[in-house]
């Protein structure tokens, strides 16, 4: 499973969602949206406007969601 965050410097919902995926052991991939103007667009053409926004093979969110975190290390495991 291909996770990636995007995020932007001192973001609070950002942390706390690495700190999620850490606790449940799921490997990650974070990309500075401040720092990438194609990932910035590829974020926006999504539909989202705040950060975190988490991809995964098949699914996509923002903000922290403790909810979908939980659901990709059930999957993980099964």
């Amino acid at each position: 499973m291909t996770i990636t965050v995007y995020t932007k410097p001192s973001c609070v919902q950002c942390r706390a969602t690495y700190r999620a995926l850490d606790s449940k052991g799921l490997s990650y991939t974070v990309l500075d949206l401040t720092e990438n103007d194609a990932a910035m667009d590829m974020v926006k053409a999504l539909g989202h406007l705040q950060a975190p926004v988490v991809i995964t093979d098949d699914d996509h969110w923002s903000g922290f969601r403790p909810d979908k975190i939980a659901a990709l290390a059930a999957r993980a495991v099964a």
